[in-house]
């Protein structure tokens, strides 16, 4: 990181272009963060992306782990307020992203998703984070397990998000237009 967000000022203009370019992240995926794209999203000056990261790539992983970091927050909100919902919902919520009421929708964030994970592994600058927040993801997901009274241990969680991953894969390449559905019906079948 440059040392150019030491002021207040220069604080508030970088998590602004964090934030634009984590929304250009989970809208359109990684080609939509550019210089451009970031700036004119976080209302700033081109110039403001390069003198506040001294890389794209910088400024990827800053995109990357501030969406991440919501999810996880959010995840440990829900795990607070659990309250009816089921734990195949949780688990997908923490996995899928939360659900759009729109099935369309809800199936093209799922896809998004997946696009970008999937590509995290052509940008090996990203993987160090990705681990990490794999590691996070999975401590939350074990604590779910936990809390709903159907603990699990590191290789049956191992081997469930695998169960969810290959079911949206394959709905996904079927052109199911509900990838969700097919992963909580694996899923809850996987638990009874």
């Amino acid at each position: 990181m440059t040392t150019a967000a030491s002021t207040p000022k220069g604080e508030r203009r970088r998590a602004a272009l964090i934030e634009a370019a984590s929304q250009l992240l989970a809208e359109s995926g990684f080609d939509a963060i550019r210089h451009r794209a970031v700036a004119e999203r976080a209302g700033l000056p081109l110039a403001s992306t390069t003198y506040y990261f001294d890389s794209l790539e910088e400024l990827v992983t800053a995109a990357v782990e501030h969406h991440a970091r919501l999810e996880l927050t959010q995840g440990r909100q829900c795990l607070e307020e659990t309250g009816d919902r089921s734990l195949v919902d949780l688990v997908l919520e923490m996995l899928l992203g939360p659900e759009r009421d729109d099935r369309e929708a809800d199936a093209e964030a799922v896809l998004l998703r997946y696009e970008r994970l999937v590509a995290t592994g052509r940008r090996k600058y990203l993987r160090p984070l990705m681990r990490t927040l794999s590691a996070e993801l999975d401590h939350l997901l074990l604590e779910i397990f936990a809390r709903s009274g159907n603990p699990v241990d590191a290789a049956e969680l191992e081997r469930l998000v695998a169960l969810v991953d290959g079911a949206v894969v394959n709905a996904l390449i079927e052109i199911d237009p509900d990838p969700r559905a097919v992963a909580a019906r694996m899923l809850g079948e996987a638990l009874t």
